[in-house]
C-alpha cells in the first residue's frame, strides 16, 4: 500500500487510491487485505476514484488493542475524510457488515453496496454453530493456534475437511495464518451473525444488497432480508456468481447503482 493515514486512535491504516471521479471505498472480508479487491478497483477506476485499504490488523496496517468495531468505523471515517469528506462504500462478506454498521453510525456516505453479508438467519447451521465458532475461535487465538483458527473459519464457511487439509499444505497457508487474529475482528463485526434489523432501520441512504445466483440459497435469502430491513434497500442476484464474485460481473452493477 502506497499511502497511510492515522485513524482516530492513532492506528496506521494503509491504503491505495486510483482513478478519478466520485470516491468509492472497497471493504474486504475475512482473511483478506486490500489487495483482494484491487482487481475490482482497477475496473472501477475509469469512472470513480477508488480506494482499497488494509483493515486494521492486516497487511500494512497497524492494530491497537483492545479491538472495538467502532474503531473500524473510525478507520472508514478517516478514509472518507481523506477523499474529500464524502464517498460511496462497497463491502464484501463481513466487510459488508462493517459497511452497514458504518452507515448506521452516520458516516457521510452517498450510496452503498454489500455483497453476501453472511447473516445466518436462513442457514442450516443456525445460531448454535455460530456460538460454538466464536467460543472455539477465541480459545484458539488466545492459545496462539493460528492455523486452528483459520481451519475453524474455513469449516464455518462449509469447506470440506479434505480441502482444508490440502489448504494447510499450500503455499498460501502462511499468509492466512498471518491475518488469523483479525478473524476475531470479523466475528465481532458480525455481532452474533443475524440480520441486525433494528440497526438497519436507522440507515438513511440507498443500499443495494447483492448475492450470487450460484451461492447457497441462504445467502441469497439473507441479501433479500437485508434489503427489506433498510428504508432505502434493494436487492439483486448476480447469475452464475459465487461468494468469490468475479470483478467483471459486479463492476457494471456497482457502476450503474452508484451513478444512479
Amino acid at each position: 500500500m502506497d499511502d497511510n493515514l492515522l485513524s482516530r486512535d492513532g492506528t496506521r491504516i494503509a491504503y491505495e487510491r486510483a482513478g478519478r471521479g466520485p470516491a468509492v471505498i472497497l471493504v474486504s472480508g475475512a482473511l483478506s487485505t486490500g489487495g483482494t479487491l484491487a482487481p475490482l478497483a482497477a475496473r472501477l477506476a475509469e469512472r470513480f476514484e477508488t480506494v482499497v485499504y488494509d483493515r486494521r490488523g492486516r497487511g500494512d496496517s497497524g492494530d491497537t488493542e483492545p479491538y472495538d468495531v467502532l474503531r473500524e468505523v473510525e478507520d472508514l471515517a478517516a478514509l472518507v475524510e481523506a477523499v474529500g469528506g464524502e464517498a460511496s462504500l462497497f463491502g464484501v462478506s463481513s466487510g459488508g457488515a462493517l459497511v452497514l454498521r458504518a452507515l448506521a453510525e452516520g458516516l457521510p456516505v452517498r450510496r452503498a453496496v454489500v455483497y453476501e453479508v453472511p447473516y445466518g438467519d436462513f442457514s442450516p447451521a443456525g445460531a448454535e454453530q455460530r456460538a460454538a465458532y466464536t467460543r472455539d475461535l477465541t480459545a484458539a487465538l488466545e492459545q496462539g493456534r493460528r492455523g486452528d483458527a483459520v481451519e475453524l473459519f474455513l469449516r464455518l464457511t462449509g469447506m470440506a475437511d479434505d480441502m482444508i487439509r490440502g489448504a494447510r499444505q499450500a503455499p498460501m497457508w502462511a499468509a492466512l495464518e498471518s491475518v488469523a487474529p483479525s478473524l476475531a475482528h470479523d466475528d465481532a463485526v458480525m455481532d452474533g451473525g443475524l440480520v441486525p434489523r433494528e440497526l438497519l432501520a436507522s440507515v438513511g441512504v440507498p443500499v443495494l444488497a447483492l448475492a450470487g445466483g450460484a451461492s447457497p440459497d441462504w445467502l441469497q435469502r439473507a441479501a433479500h432480508a437485508v434489503a427489506e430491513a433498510l428504508p432505502q434497500g434493494s436487492s439483486r442476484v448476480l447469475e452464475g456468481q459465487t461468494h468469490v464474485v468475479d470483478p467483471d460481473a459486479v463492476a457494471p452493477v456497482l457502476t450503474e447503482f452508484l451513478e444512479s
